[in-house]
């Protein structure tokens, strides 16, 4: 089973960040295996990824014309692919070894159209005292309780997800009307393509906390202002996909049944037996971080022609 790593970049700050993701998946135990590189419209980018790695055996490189954002690049990058499996990896992030051999792992066990692995966070800062592990996903990682080795969910994080290539192909690829596009962010651009691919095929993706990346957590995620407005831009973005994919439940709801009739009353219960700043302001962190998500979907709610204004991303 050939499998091809697919790693898109747009940004020369990002680059160094970029170059150990790569590498990381050039490391990797598994073969056959080859490395798709995207760069995002930026041809300065560009030049010093032929610099770097336009040589290197097994490794395939692309330039936009112009930029798109991570969804187009994201499906470009399965189009130029060979492999029966496309893994994609973020950017700012590194995988282990051992990586795509315990995803195809789970292909070769089961019969899998897509694999999720774990996500973990990588501080380049220090943790903030005021964050809570249950909004992990706010930043791009596994949160406790995500699911069980296994288990079939909905969908993956964008940092650790794959998908048999012939699949993720006929069912359209990403969402251009999602995903970060410059400093234009709708999130939750993984859930799209998943959903249409359960749609076509009747099955989830499945997770595998064997297969692990590491995603770096620079200082502005640590920020509270930046992510009280993620919080709020996820929210937004919630009612974006509402409105792209009106039949889907979602599962919202069963998050937020966990996060307050389990975990907040495990937190109180801990403040009560062992009180601490942090534990408290973490407490008090989950209330404001769930208010931000529910004001960007009351706005995006009440934002006339919505649709209309996410399209206008791709122009």
């Amino acid at each position: 089973m050939q499998v091809s790593v697919v790693v898109c970049t747009y940004a020369m700050d990002r680059y160094e960040a970029f170059t150990e993701a790569v590498e990381s998946a050039l490391a990797q135990t598994y073969d056959p295996l080859e490395v798709v590189l995207v760069v995002d419209g930026n041809e300065a980018v560009y030049e010093r990824v032929l610099e770097d790695f336009g040589d290197v055996e097994n490794v395939l490189t692309h330039c936009n014309e112009e930029n798109h954002g991570i969804s187009y690049s994201r499906t470009k990058g399965a189009e130029l692919a060979s492999g029966e499996v496309v893994a994609m990896i973020d950017d700012d992030a590194v995988a282990h070894e051992d990586w795509i051999a315990e995803l195809v792992s789970t292909y070769e066990e089961t019969d899998a159209v897509a694999v999720a692995g774990d996500v973990r966070p990588d501080w380049q800062t220090e943790k903030p005292d005021f964050f809570p592990a249950e909004f992990y996903w706010l930043v791009g990682c596994v949160e406790p309780g995500f699911a069980d080795d296994g288990e079939e969910v909905r969908n993956g994080y964008g940092s650790n997800i794959s998908f048999r290539r012939d699949v993720f192909l006929e069912a359209g690829g990403y969402d251009t009307h999602t995903g970060r596009r410059g400093d234009k962010h709708i999130q939750a651009h993984e859930a799209p393509v998943c959903i249409r691919i359960r749609e076509l095929t009747g099955q989830g993706v499945v997770y595998t906390d064997d297969a692990v990346v590491d995603h770096k957590l620079f200082d502005y995620r640590g920020e509270f202002t930046w992510l009280v407005a993620r919080s709020f831009w996820q929210g937004y973005s919630k009612r974006v996909m509402s409105l792209l994919y009106p039949d889907e439940d979602g599962d919202e709801t069963d998050y937020l049944r966990f996060l307050f009739l389990d975990r907040v009353p495990r937190r109180v219960k801990g403040c009560v037996t062992k009180p601490s700043v942090a534990a408290v302001l973490q407490i008090l962190t989950i209330f404001v971080f769930t208010g931000a998500v529910g004001l960007g979907y009351l706005y995006a709610f009440l934002t006339p022609g919505l649709l209309e204004k996410v399209e206008t991303v791709e122009e």
